[in-house]
């Protein structure tokens, strides 16, 4: 399955699918207007999504600024948890952003969320600090991850 994804940028068509993905995965999901203003009004944005015969089963957003990549947001389908299609993401993120000049990436993830934790671990995320009570609706911090993208001036393979 992992072998017959594929990834488009995310347009204005696709936000109903993205939706909801977002209202399953987060206790405070993003409003269609916010992916809408990210999507056009961003310069800095970029948005992808992770398809599957046609379908939307998973997305990713990030800011390159400069020489850094921010992940923004990122989720998948439930019923495609842990069958690697959230790595794909990551690492297509990764390469979008080393293509727009980016060595490094950075994320916020909440201390609850083990799974992406670990999967961030896993893909050579280092944690580096928190925010405190960063998420406003759980008053929960953030764990805030970093990873090098370009390791000794060679360029990883994503």
């Amino acid at each position: 399955m992992i072998d017959e994804i594929v990834f488009y940028p995310l347009k204005s068509e696709h936000l109903d699918q993205v939706l909801e993905i977002e209202q399953v995965s987060f206790p405070t999901p993003w409003s269609k207007q916010s992916f809408t203003s990210e999507l056009l009004e961003n310069a800095l944005a970029y948005y992808c999504g992770c398809f599957l015969d046609g379908k939307l089963i998973g997305y990713g957003g990030m800011w390159v600024i400069i020489d850094e990549a921010h992940i923004t947001n990122i989720a998948v389908h439930p019923y495609y948890r842990g069958k690697r299609v959230g790595e794909a993401v990551i690492f297509h993120l990764m390469a979008q952003a080393m293509a727009k000049g980016a060595y490094k990436m950075t994320l916020e993830v909440r201390p609850s969320n083990i799974s992406a934790q670990k999967l961030y671990l896993r893909l050579g995320f280092n944690a580096v600090g928190r925010r405190k009570g960063y998420y406003t609706d759980t008053k929960e911090d953030a764990i805030i991850m970093w990873k090098d993208l370009i390791d000794q001036g060679q360029s990883e393979s994503y």
